[in-house]
């Protein structure tokens, strides 16, 4: 990152050019990541930090770059990193203290995080994407989640993990676990301070002073009130990366303050890194990219068809893993109009915001500015892929369901950006606050009170001001606080008897099976997780029926024996591996197991005693 920082010429400060120089290096990354999935190093720290270094030094090496960074620092910065350390506390906070196995209620408290670990782990163990190699991918991944799954958050994750590591193997399972649920919550604190680090980008030059902490502190404000961190709660991990870069991409799309080689540059790193981390916001890319080449028609015309050469060349390659999805028979449509959980968010914060922007860009001072015209268009375009998107859904299956939700929260955070231009309408107190000079303490003391104001107002903090009735404060009813007092799922006591007893008991990689509940849904959950403890996830393509098992922790009626053991078999006869282990909390159950298990003839089925506390 510092290197690719050097050698670019882009964004005044250090903060500003540490962000565009990560965008640039991520895309790189999983771009190369087609190569290391081929050659026979993997991921390998080495090989891998060389080509890419061997990369930026040839690169300034053609341009005559010598390697400098702007030392300088902006006040507002502060409120940028300021923002990722109080997101950090809140959601770290019920780690705090905690073993690595105290913590799994909340790093198991969706399965959905299964799914992902699993993915993180697969990159790991073929030293590249899954999706470049579907038969190992298979053995490893529950299907087609090989094929079809975006990749690039966890490839991001896994190279990092190995590079800071220095080590291919993912080493102890619950170690490995704990190390990527903190990756995903550093994560997401990354994505609130880059919400208001592009909001003051789009403001530009002009957003000065008291002004910038009016933006700065509202922007914060309304990204920690709003319920973006129910993605945590609810095991959205790729979507947190895509509304990473998608967010960092947005606003240099909208005021491209670089050379128009940077600007290219910058838009294949756009196009790759979203839809690679979650392929369905390369929509939003690909519309400003439009937007872009629209209204700075003018200033690109002597370079345009270089720019638009790397873009197509971006794009060429960010759509690969799209391809790969649709040639293994992928269902797009089907897929488009699945159900499933979503975050929940009021319609008239995206409303509201998108309408505050059109009345911002459209003022006498900002609708002649090209960024204000970017930023109209983008918002307008956002809307329009809503909309389509939307009819589309109520025409096919009659309401809007999980993948338009997922588009809702894209368009949600571009309107949170636009906010940054909102700052430039007001009034600067001109040039005698500037510092050592009469007045200064003017804009000072007009700052502090503007980030008070912003948090007050955007983010309901009440500075220790009692509330009405002694009740809960804004602040203190949102996700965010909300989750830092969460006491996590319920599958951590299981989990650590599991980890702790039983799953020594069983020879890896062997595929386990766990009946520790007269739940199905709990069954189903707990043997999910002990697959990916013996990096087997791919058997878990087998195990959906374990649903319908209600048997395990005390004897049952008939009829429930009946069904449950009719299920119960045609998931150990469906698993391809030669032997199964079933973990069982009730002894007779157990015994019982043994003897009608017998039947199954092609399948070594060892059924173990395993009593569960409690």
């Amino acid at each position: 990152m510092l290197a690719i920082g050097s050698v670019m010429r882009t964004g005044g400060g250090l903060l500003d050019r540490l962000v565009i120089a990560t965008l640039v290096l991520c895309g790189g990354v999983l771009a190369l990541g087609l190569v290391m999935s081929l050659w026979p190093w993997g991921l390998a720290p080495v090989p891998t930090s060389g080509l890419i270094l061997s990369t930026v030094s040839l690169v300034a090496w053609v341009g005559r770059r010598r390697p400098r960074l702007p030392l300088r620092f902006r006040t507002s910065d502060l409120m940028i990193v300021g923002t990722v350390a109080v997101v950090w506390h809140y959601i770290h906070h019920p780690l705090v203290g905690r073993s690595l196995q105290d913590r799994l209620p909340f790093v198991l408290s969706v399965e959905d995080r299964f799914i992902h670990f699993s993915i993180f782990d697969a990159v790991h163990q073929l030293g590249g994407y899954p999706f470049m190699d579907q038969p190992a991918g298979k053995l490893l991944l529950k299907t087609p989640t090989e094929a079809v799954y975006p990749q690039g958050s966890h490839f991001l994750l896994a190279w990092f993990d190995i590079f800071v590591r220095s080590a291919t193997d993912l080493g102890d399972s619950v170690a490995a676990y704990n190390r990527y649920y903190l990756y995903v919550l550093a994560s997401f604190s990354i994505l609130c301070g880059l919400i208001v680090w592009g909001a003051r980008w789009i403001g530009g030059p002009r957003l000065t002073g008291w002004r910038t902490a009016v933006v700065c502190t509202a922007v914060a404000g309304i990204t920690v009130a709003s319920p973006l961190a129910g993605m945590i709660r609810v095991g959205f991990d790729s979507q947190i990366g895509g509304l990473i870069f998608l967010t960092a991409a947005i606003p240099l799309i909208v005021r491209p303050a670089m050379g128009w080689g940077a600007y290219a540059t910058v838009s294949a790193a756009a196009l790759v890194t979203v839809a690679y981390t979650y392929n369905i916001l390369a929509a939003f890319i690909g519309m400003a990219l439009v937007v872009g080449a629209l209204v700075y028609r003018k200033r690109q015309s002597r370079r345009r068809w270089w720019i638009y050469a790397v873009q197509v060349l971006g794009g060429a390659v960010a759509v690969i893993p799209s391809l790969m999805s649709v040639l293994a028979d992928f269902d797009v449509e089907s897929q488009a109009q699945a159900r499933g959980m979503y975050l929940p968010f009021d319609r008239s914060m995206l409303v509201g915001l998108a309408a505050l922007v059109v009345v911002v860009v459209l003022m006498p001072g900002n609708r002649r500015t090209g960024t204000s015209q970017a930023l109209l268009l983008t918002v307008a375009g956002g809307a329009l892929i809503l909309g389509v998107f939307g009819a589309w859904q109520m025409h096919t299956i009659g309401n809007l369901s999980y993948y338009f939700e997922k588009l809702a929260v894209g368009g949600l955070v571009i309107s949170i950006l636009g906010i940054g231009a909102a700052g430039t309408l007001l009034r600067r107190f001109g040039p005698a606050a500037k510092p050592f000079r009469r007045g200064w303490w003017t804009e000072a003391v007009a700052s502090v009170a503007a980030l008070a104001a912003g948090l007050s107002l955007f983010g309901g903090v009440q500075w220790g001001v009692p509330s009405v009735a002694a009740g809960p404060t804004a602040f203190q009813s949102s996700e965010l606080v909300a989750w830092s007092r969460g006491k996590g799922g319920d599958l951590g006591p299981v989990a650590k008897t599991l980890i702790n007893r039983d799953m020594k008991r069983v020879q890896a990689p062997t595929p386990v099976i766990a009946l520790y509940s007269n739940s199905g849904y709990m069954n189903w959950r707990v043997s999910f997780f002990a697959v990916t403890l013996t990096n087997k996830s791919g058997v878990s393509a087998f195990y959906d029926d374990l649903l319908k098992v209600d048997i395990g922790a005390a004897p049952v009626e008939k009829q429930q024996w009946d069904n449950s053991f009719a299920a119960l078999k045609g998931v150990v006869e469906r698993v391809p591996d030669k032997e199964v282990v079933l973990l069982v909390a009730d002894l007779p159950t157990a015994q019982r197991l043994r003897h009608d298990l017998a039947s199954v003839t092609n399948k070594k089925v060892t059924v173990l005693d395993a009593p569960f506390p409690g």
